[in-house]
């Protein structure tokens, strides 16, 4: 049975008197797009008017919000008819930018859309903050019309929060960098000791030449490694541009050593014996393309 307590607790929170700027949990009893209504447990209706909705321009109340579901808000005023207005945007900034901290720290990826361009980058909404996306931050590369990405969704992490500046500033860059390094690792990892591919000198140094063997992924064929001839130089062998066939050595902290005079000396094994060509040599080694090898690899986004 109920006790008298239990109604007096009831009586006294119906008429609880709120005060401009507290945050209280509500029910939502009604959603418009103009307005949605709320039960603050007391006598009193509550209200949030649609600017206080959200600070994001594209938010709708019919598609983010459904009755029964309890809410923050904070107390702005009562208006004429008696009814308490609230706000769900101030509620939701003051623990947003808490969020934003703690996801700066722990580089949480966010999923958003660009909203708009402003000049020298673009704004989207995380945590229903405003954020600033420098042109520099989109890619990888510095981006010249930041407005080709208005309307498109790209992963973000936090940068910069500064809340007493209202300032947000975010990075798909630096999302990017790391799928980016994600995936040349796992490129690493499928290249093995003895597998033999083809590939382009990119760079010359006096001790050596580099050799680009697919995206991403050059290793170094060091002169000594390029001919059993004494060079001087590797100019005296290879060129820039030059294609050439190479075997992987070794690959170790992220480093691949490469050799083209291995190849040289199984070509010249290989004449001795006098024995016709062959897909493999005896230890197994495969000649492939790199595409080949990483055929069928899967690469994180």
């Amino acid at each position: 049975m109920e006790r008298m307590e239990d109604f007096e607790e009831e009586i006294n929170a119906s008429f609880h008197k709120w005060k401009e700027g507290d945050v209280i949990q509500a029910e939502i009893v009604k959603v418009e797009e103009e307005e949605v209504t709320l039960d603050l447990h007391s006598y009193e209706t509550g209200v949030i008017p649609k600017e206080e909705y959200s600070n994001d321009p594209d938010f709708h109340a019919m598609d983010e919000l459904k009755v029964g579901d309890l809410v923050k808000v904070t107390i702005l005023y009562e208006d004429e008819e008696g009814r308490i207005v609230t706000s769900l945007r101030q509620a939701a900034t003051e623990t947003a930018w808490e969020a934003l901290r703690d996801a700066r720290e722990t580089q949480k990826i966010y999923e958003v859309t660009v909203k708009e361009e402003v000049p020298s980058g673009v704004i989207t909404y995380v945590e229903g903050i405003r954020g600033f996306i420098p042109a520099s931050q989109l890619d990888l590369h510095y981006v010249e019309d930041p407005g080709t990405y208005v309307g498109e969704k790209v992963s973000v992490q936090v940068i910069t929060v500064e809340e007493e500046q209202n300032r947000l500033v975010l990075s798909a860059k630096e999302v990017k960098k790391q799928q980016a390094a994600k995936a040349h690792e796992k490129q690493l990892q499928a290249l093995q000791k003895g597998f033999v591919t083809e590939g382009e000198v990119v760079r010359i140094e006096p001790y050596g030449c580099f050799v680009e063997i697919g995206p991403d992924l050059t290793g170094l064929v060091h002169i000594s490694q390029i001919t059993n001839k004494f060079l001087h130089s590797p100019n005296e062998v290879v060129k820039l541009g030059m294609k050439v066939n190479v075997k992987v050595l070794d690959v170790e902290d992220g480093k691949i050593r490469l050799s083209m005079k291995a190849l040289e000396d199984e070509t010249k094994v290989e004449r001795n014996e006098e024995e016709p060509e062959i897909e493999y040599s005896d230890e197994g080694e495969a000649t492939t393309s790199l595409g080949s090898l990483l055929q069928g690899l899967q690469l994180e986004e």
